[in-house]
Order: structure tokens, then sequence, then C-alpha cells
């Protein structure tokens, strides 16, 4: 309304503001009307244009021209730019105001119709191409499509096909199964399958077939469903000192075939470009958080397919004050357990206890043989400290109990409590007595000794010990003696000093041990039968002189040759009697099989007595002959007489 109401606007104005308007003027004297006649013109305008149209052999079609105006529009048709009253002549061709049939069309009728509508404010032109085809199918889609949906979404499966007359579209799933219309499948006129709501069982192969009275062709796609995409672990709201980490997770589940991708962002945008923020599959992490970092954080993963998200808000709060860190030894810990139980292992379990603020280092395992020693707790192994479980190795015929003590930087925990009682079975022994020897003590002996196994080693009740011996290098059978309770036994009647082989094993009520080692022992020595022959001395200057002698042979030492011993004696001088001199005997030892040795030390002008023994472990043997030896000159040396 303008000018005080006196003048009526219209804008935009279409054919509902046709009509009559009546403007009444009032005042309070009277009233006055007037009524203005108001007509809307339009030039014509679409309300549905011709289409073209494909069209096989006796097919019907129909193209319509439909327009509106004021006044109505006149409908005009033309036929390749020839109206079509002055076109030849075709009875399969039929024209009502604006609609053309078109009846069992033949091929070579193909043509370019034009509508044409006008009145006196304008005119519109459409054009139509019918086109009459015989041609088998063909279908567009490719082949082999394979097509990924998310579970519970729904799956179009794209038949695209080409003919005339229009193929029919059929489909069958794994090559076998008819689809039909219906739930859960809709097929489309354009050929293309649905499935409203997608779930793993429809997976597989679809096969479509395009039919029509020339031909038949088929095509194959694949459907594949897969797991959605969801975050299980779900990022928590934080309030987190400053200077502290603050620590978001988003652990996802998705269909193994999909690689999903994490991104997170801060208040609905990307992550700041700080090395503070450290991004990985499962997590944010935020170090050393500032009150900028505060704000809201979101993990959005995605796959080629779908997407899940979570966010969560971080407050950064004012840090509070550090207390003075005690440390202190840890706690001893608790609720031992034993689990998965054989002949020779078991595991052991424990919950540590308070490390009070010094870190556990490591856990130290002991036992007590509740059969064999009772009240004694010996250390069995050890395990790192964030282990909270040990396998251990047992052995066969022990009652075992364990406890665990933990170590950190101050020291050791109390011992926990035992755990309870294990009993293993016994069995036969796993190793034989250590430290086997063969001495002979006395002539016509042997002593055979050993270390014997402990009761925890014994492996079962009954132990005893075979001792077994034979004469080396000496064709006969073992001989062998079971004791018990012992370490050493005594075999009489050898010869004097052959070698043995012995070997001693461990048996129990159980079994046998494995076949022992064979170690070499010498029976009992005796004092040697013989005296060195063929001594000689020679001379080398005034006070050293060198004795040489002729070895006993090995069987008359009997036993391990020790050496040779030297007795001599200065009986006078040159110019001396027996009875003036001091008879005083010297004694050299020369180890191990000698032939000779030098006496040094001796006085010029002396008559001296010689004479030489053989030593073994035994004894001395018998004397040789005695030697004199007599100086007549310095410069001449010693003369032997």
């Amino acid at each position: 309304f303008y000018n005080f109401k006196k003048t009526l606007k219209v804008s935009d104005v279409n054919e509902a503001d046709a009509g009559d308007y009546r403007c009444t003027a009032t005042n309070k004297l009277g009233t006055a009307q007037h009524i203005i006649k108001v007509s809307v013109k339009a030039s014509p305008f679409w309300v549905s244009a011709p289409r073209n149209l494909i069209l096989a052999p006796n097919e019907t079609g129909i193209l319509t021209c439909r327009v509106n105006g004021e006044p109505k529009p006149k409908i005009s048709w033309f036929v390749n730019g020839v109206p079509i009253e002055n076109a030849p002549e075709d009875h399969s061709r039929k024209v009502d105001d604006d609609t053309v049939i078109l009846s069992y069309v033949q091929t070579g009728s193909s043509a370019v119709y034009q509508c044409n509508a006008s009145n006196e404010f304008g005119y519109l032109l459409a054009n139509a191409f019918v086109n009459v085809l015989a041609e088998a199918p063909r279908v567009l889609t490719p082949p082999n499509r394979v097509y990924q949906v998310i579970t519970n979404n729904p799956a179009l499966l794209h038949c695209a096909s080409f003919g005339s007359p229009i193929p029919t579209i059929t489909w069958f799933k794994d090559s076998q199964t008819s689809v039909k219309n219906g739930d859960p499948y809709v097929i489309h006129e354009n050929g293309t399958l649905e499935i409203h709501v997608a779930q793993p069982l429809h997976s597989g192969k679809y096969t479509c077939i395009a039919t029509n009275n020339l031909g038949i062709k088929e095509n194959h796609v694949y459907l594949e469903v897969k797991e959605p995409t969801r975050i299980l672990k779900q990022p928590e709201y934080k309030d987190v000192q400053r200077g502290m980490s603050a620590v978001f997770e988003c652990k996802v589940k998705h269909d193994p075939s999909l690689i999903p991708t994490v991104i997170w962002l801060k208040d609905n945008g990307e992550l700041p470009d700080d090395e503070r923020f450290d991004v990985d599959m499962d997590s944010l992490t935020i170090r050393d958080v500032t009150d900028e970092d505060e704000g809201t954080y979101t993990c959005i993963q995605n796959t080629t397919l779908d997407q899940d998200s979570a966010s969560a808000m971080l407050t950064v709060i004012e840090p509070t004050p550090t207390p003075a860190i005690v440390y202190g030894n840890p706690d001893p810990p608790t609720d031992l357990e034993l689990t998965d139980q054989t002949e020779r292992s078991v595991q052991l379990t424990w919950t540590p206890g308070d490390e009070h603020n010094s870190p556990t280092q490591k856990f130290l395992i002991q036992y007590e043989d509740l059969l064999h020693q009772p009240g004694v707790w010996v250390n069995l192994t050890d395990a790192p400290g964030t282990s909270t479980t040990v396998r251990l190795s047992l052995s066969p015929y022990v009652y075992y109990s364990f406890r665990v003590l933990a170590l950190n930087g101050v020291g050791y925990s109390q011992p926990s409590q035992p755990s309870s009682q294990y009993r293993t079975n016994p069995s036969a022994p796993d190793e034989n007595p250590s430290d086997v020897q063969g001495v002979g003590t006395k002539p016509g002996n042997l002593v055979i000794s050993w270390t014997p196994l402990t009761g925890f080693l014994a492996n079962g009740p009954g132990l005893e010990y075979k001792v077994q011996w034979r004469q080396k290098d000496v064709d006969e059978d073992w001989s062998s003696k079971t004791v018990a309770n012992v370490s050493q036994f005594a075999v009489s009647g050898t010869p004097t000093y052959v070698p043995y082989e012995i070997k001693v094993q461990a048996l129990n009520d159980y079994g046998s041990g494995p076949e022992p080692e064979v170690v070499i022992g010498y029976s009992g020595e005796d004092l040697p039968l013989s005296a060195p022959d063929s001594v000689q001395v020679m001379v080398h200057n005034s006070t050293l002189a060198e004795v040489q002698w002729e070895p006993v042979s090995f069987q008359s030492v009997r036993g391990k040759l020790q050496g040779y011993k030297v007795y001599f004696r200065r009986i006078r001088g040159l110019h001396e009697t027996e009875e003036d001199t001091e008879q005083q005997e010297q004694v050299l030892t020369f180890s191990g099989n000698r032939s000779e040795g030098r006496l040094p030390g001796l006085q010029p002008y002396s008559l001296y007595n010689l004479t030489i023994r053989v030593l073994n472990i035994k004894g001395e043997g018998l004397l040789a002959p005695a030697r004199i030896l007599r100086h007549q000159r310095e410069s001449q040396g010693l003369l032997l007489f």
C-alpha cells in the first residue's frame, strides 16, 4: 500500500492475482466504493515437454506437448521441420491436439518431431527424437564390479542395460537362487537391485540377465557386506594439572579387511602444530599441558566405507603442591597361586605389594622342602620387577612350599605368606654321584670314593649306589657292589698299583640314574723292589760332582714314581783319620723319572760314601751299592775308587 492506502501494488504477478478488486472510502458522512477488474495475461510455459523415444518395431509410443498460458496457447506439430499436416501420410501416426500417438512403428520411421506452442505474448518450441531400433541386449555396467557396504546399510547393485525392445532384467544370487521383488530385495525399473538393510549373509556373487526377443546377456557383480567401524574405548573427560600429561584413548573395532585411519580434532579444528601432541592408532597424548590446550578433543576413525567419532573435554587445573616423597621397603607380595601344574614345573602367580615410591627391581622366589629340610628356605630363582608370574622348574620327591620377596632401591620386603604345598612325585635319579675317585691306601686294596647325592637330588626313597670296577686293559667282566648311606667302598685282593676302570651309579626305589662315566683309579702301592744300577760319578771340579744311574723298571717301582734319593757322607780328608771326621750324612732328592743329579758343595781332598734309593708314595726302595769318592790334588778333582 502506498499514498495513505490509496494505492495497491501487486508484485510478481501470477494467474491467481486475476479478479475484481474493490476499494472503499469512508468518513462520518458516508461511504463510497469502486471496483477495479484485473486480468492476468501470460506467454506460454511448459507443463510437460515432449521427450525422446527409442522404440522397437511394432511398439507404441506417445509424445505429449502440454503448455499453459493466457490466452491459451495454440499447439502446432512438425515432422522433420515440415508441418505435420503437410508431411507424408503415416497411418501409424495420430495427432490429438497436444498429443501424438505412434502405433506399431516400423524400422525406417525414425524422425524428429517438433512442438510449437504460441499466443500473442510469445511461443515455445521443443524437439523430440523418435528412433526405431532392433538391437539385442547389452549390459553397460562393468563386469565383476565389487560393491562394498557396511552392515545395516542399503546396497545398490547396478545392471545398466541397452537394447530394443527394452530388455527385461532378472537377478540370481551365487548363480543359483533367483532374486525376486520383496523383502529384502527391490528390483528397480532401471534394473538396479536394492537391498534395504544389507547383512553379512547377503555377501556373495550376483548375476543380472538382460533379455529381449533378440537375445540375452548376463553380467556378474559381487557384494561384500563389512562389519561397521565402532569406537570401543572412547576418550574420557579429563581434569589435568598444568605441566602434567593428558592421555585420551580411542580404541576401535573394525572389519579386518578395512584399515582405519585416525584423525584428532581440537574444537572441531586441526590439532596445534606442536611436538607436545603425540598421536598413534589408539590414543592422543598431550605432554606438559598448558592453559591453551583446554578444549574439546574429537577422535574420528575413518575407513573407506564408514566412520565413527567420539569427543571428550580437557580441563586444565592449577597444580597442587607436591608433598615430600617418602621411600620405603616394598610391602610383601600377596595372593600366591599355583597353576598349570606338571611333574617337573608349576606356574607361580602373585599380586605385588605397595612399592612405597621406589620401583620394584626384582622378585626373589624361595622354596621350603618340607620333606627333607623343613624350616629352611632356599633361593630358587628371581623374576623382573614388572612380572607377576614365573614358571618354576621342580625336582621329583620334594614337598614344595613357595614364598616371594620384593626388592626395590631401599631393600627387600618381608617374605610373603607361603603358598599352598605342592608335592612332586618320586622318580629315578637324574644324576650320579660326583668326584668319583679310586685310590689304594695300602698294598692289595682299592678305595673307591664319591660325593653322595643330597636328599634333594635323590628323586625318591631308597637311595643306593651301585659301585662297579674292573682292571684296565684286562679282558674281564665288571665287578659290582650296591651300598647305601656311605661315600666309599674298599676293594681288597688287588694287584699292586695297577689301573682300574671305576664307575658309580645312583639307584632308588623308582629306578637307576643315567649311565655313569668311567673314571681311572689305581690300586695300593708297595715299597719299590729294586735299586738303581750302573751308578757312576763324573767329577766337574773340586766342589761339584755329577751322579748318573740306570733308572729302575716301571714294574719294580710298584707305585707312582716320585723320584730318586741320593745319600752321601764325607768319610775323611786325605790327611785325616775317620776318627777325626764328623760323619754327617746329606740327602738330595731328584723328582721324577731322572737318571742323573749333581752334588754341589763338596770339600776338596776328601773321601765320600754315596748310595741311591728309588722313591714312590709308599716309601723308599733298596739301597744301590755304595761308591767311594777320593780327591788326590785339587787340580785333579774328585776321584772314584
